[in-house]
């Protein structure tokens, strides 16, 4: 089947082009409107030429495929939310770091932090001016705090922070990941700062936060366990911030993750069990198009209540679009339903698009429905049972083909029993859907029976075991590959060649093979080439120093870390995986470095160096020490001064100060991130 015969699937690809464009290379809105306006005029003339000379043109297609380019440019410039003139960003002064009277209301509670309860609110003013936009609320924790609701409106005094983007190579850009849903500032404050403020406006956020509280208090009277009750609200309600570090990571190291979010499986169970229940309304005169409403607008309220996540978006969307091909009873293509599904949500959401989420999903999918009917075919089982479990482990091999590339890409790792968690649980995930929902019914009726209740939670709790005693077996999960962008792409041009001449064993598509094969080895000789050889970096840690030196892909890495931090600290790590880096050695701090022609001296608390008998090219300040850095950098006149994350604020910012008097640049780690020494 060649996909580019469909005409929705080449729009739906040109649309991402122009979203791409539009992102990476942002355009004015009023040009895009105008170049749209052109095309459209242009695509009109051009259908009534060729329906005038019964002909097919191939202007009328080129041109439409360059009006949803830029319409792609321009859904892009639309949704961004600092072209709003009322957007916050937009009544800020240059002066950042001045004190603001902000009203906010809550929109959406995220996991707790390790000192703060932290919130996503909208900025309703900024002083006296209404505003709009969104913004990250830290509320530092205390004993007495309750959990702000949604919808609840406050006001406090504070400053709008920046979202600090990473500090040493290679770590997660939380930066651009807020960019990306239109967030660009932090507010920290305390509980008593806080006015709260009457109101009884209500938004779909608020009102689908009452229906997830209200459903979680009855279910507390059934003495769910915790993690249980976390299961539960992520299987059904699509909230996941209740989960517990370990039982998330269980998950994740199990290859399992995908289970506790709503995705495509668990609409299709919702939809399976709407069409049983409504079934009935099909013999009526119009009971066909009231069922297909009813069935839609449930489906879009379950997707409102699991808080529209890019997987839940993006399920609901295109199993709506099954349901009326079924009232239409028209076949329905599933190539062209993603296709349509993702040109919806794309016009509408078109930084979805970058969401890990929303990537994964339709990269499953797509391997799903093209893969597993050539591995299921492979082998007929007789029984029942065995055809179950076979069908359910050629459709999990046939996502983890869609998949691999990319998780390997933001993830880093692969748990190598991903196909032993998936042969347990999905064969039975429809079953706890359905008693789920059964639960949850009956528990905001007060008619759920406590043995109901019992056993639902102990099969939820012998899932979390058994995702357990897989996620424990360490030594099929494989941590820290390197996996570039370049490999990405590479591995995806090899799975396509791999999946077609298994389809259709031919020279030509042979070939195609070999060269795809070639392509990855030589993208492998290409990044050891250019991984860094002779480098030193002083990376960021906070109240500590951490120093690495790298050489002939080694990096020696020493440290005043305590042993717990050591074991919390990824930054090494990060560091590795992002630049192909092999082996990893250990060394103590040294007083000096000699980075081939270039000298480095650490100056420390001790406060104890010796400059006569060399002159170094960079000092390394540590520890917070107490030194007249001036008469330093008279006596020695060194290129550049560091200071790392080990030392007081307070003193960084005297000694930049200092540094700025004397014209000799300076690097604090803590300001600019880690500082990097080629040599």
């Amino acid at each position: 089947m060649k996909l580019l015969h469909f005409p929705i699937i080449k729009l739906t690809m040109c649309l991402v082009v122009g979203i791409l464009i539009g992102y990476f290379y942002p355009m004015h809105f009023k040009f895009t409107i105008s170049i749209i306006s052109f095309l459209l005029l242009a695509l009109s003339i051009s259908f009534v030429i060729a329906k005038k000379q019964f002909t097919k043109t191939v202007w009328f297609g080129i041109i439409a495929f360059i009006t949803m380019v830029f319409i792609g440019i321009s859904a892009v410039s639309i949704h961004n939310q600092k072209n709003n003139p009322i957007h916050y960003t937009n009544n800020l002064s240059s002066q950042t770091d001045s004190l603001k009277t902000i009203t906010f209301r809550i929109r959406e509670v995220l996991k707790l932090g390790t000192y703060y309860n932290k919130y996503i609110v909208d900025i309703l003013k900024i002083d006296n001016s209404n505003t709009s936009g969104k913004s990250i609320l830290n509320i530092q924790k205390d004993s007495i705090q309750n959990t702000l609701k949604v919808d609840d409106i406050f006001i406090t005094k504070s400053i709008f922070k920046e979202v600090i983007p990473p500090l040493n190579p290679g770590q997660f850009n939380y930066k651009n990941y807020l960019e990306k849903h239109y967030i660009y500032h932090q507010i920290f404050i305390t509980n008593n700062t806080l006015l709260k403020l009457k109101s009884n406006q209500q938004t779909l956020f608020g009102i689908a936060n009452k229906v997830r509280d209200y459903i979680n208090q009855n279910l507390k009277a059934y003495s769910f366990k915790p993690d249980e009750l976390a299961i539960i609200n992520a299987l059904l309600l699509g909230q996941r911030q209740n989960i517990s570090e370990d039982v998330y990571t269980n998950y994740t190291n199990a290859g399992a993750i995908h289970i506790l979010a709503i995705s495509g499986l668990h609409i299709g169970i919702i939809l399976i069990i709407l069409n049983a229940v409504f079934k009935t309304l099909e013999r009526l005169r119009y009971g066909l198009f009231i069922k297909t409403i009813l069935v839609i607008s449930i489906l879009w309220s379950f997707a409102i209540i699991a808080g529209l996540s890019a997987s839940v978006t993006r399920a609901v969307t295109m199993f709506s679009i099954v349901t009326i091909g079924m009232h239409l009873k028209r076949p329905t293509n599933i190539y062209n339903t993603l296709a349509i599904s993702m040109l919806i949500i794309l016009l509408f959401k078109p930084l979805f698009l970058f969401d890990v989420g929303f990537q994964l999903s339709y990269l499953a999918v797509f391997a799903i429905v093209s893969i597993d009917p050539f591995l299921y075919k492979l082998w007929r089982p007789k029984y029942w049972l065995t055809r179950t479990y076979w069908h359910t482990f050629t459709i999990t091999l046939s996502a983890q083909f869609g998949i691999i590339p990319i998780s390997l890409y933001y993830f880093h790792q692969f748990p190598g029993l991903f196909f032993l968690s998936n042969l347990i649980i999905i064969p039975v995930l429809g079953f706890i859907l359905g008693l789920g929902i059964l639960v949850i019914i009956l528990a905001v009726l007060h008619s759920l029976p406590t043995f109901l209740a019992t056993f639902f939670g102990s099969v939820i709790d012998l899932m979390n075991s058994i995702i357990a005693w897989i996620a424990h077996k360490e030594e099929f999960i494989f941590k820290n590959i390197s996996f570039s962008f370049l490999y990405v792409i590479l591995a995806y041009i090899l799975i396509i060649t791999l999946v077609r001449f298994l389809f259709e064993k031919n020279y030509r598509r042979l070939i195609a093979l070999c060269v795809s094969v070639i392509l990855f080895q030589l993208a492998f000789i290409y990044t050891t080439l250019n991984s860094p050889e002779n480098q030193f970096l002083v990376f960021h840690k906070s109240r500590f120093s951490l120093l690495g030196q790298v050489h002939k892909n080694t990096i020696i890495v020493a440290n005043n870390l305590d042993s717990i931090t050591r074991l919390n600290t990824s930054i090494v790590a990060d560091y590795v995986v992002k630049n192909h880096i092999k082996n990893i050695q250990k060394d103590t701090l040294h007083s000096v470095y000699i980075l081939g022609k270039k000298k480095l001296l650490i100056v420390d608390s001790l406060n104890v160096y010796n400059t006569k008998s060399f002159k170094p090219d960079y000092i390394l300040l540590k520890d917070s020490p107490k030194i007249n850095l001036k008469r330093l950098i008279d006596s020695i006149h060194p290129s550049y001064i560091i200071a790392d994350g080990s030392n007081y604020k307070s003193y960084v910012q005297r000694w930049k100060s200092t540094c700025l008097k004397s014209k000799i640049p300076f690097h604090g780690t803590s300001e600019k991130g880690a500082f990097i020494i080629d040599y």
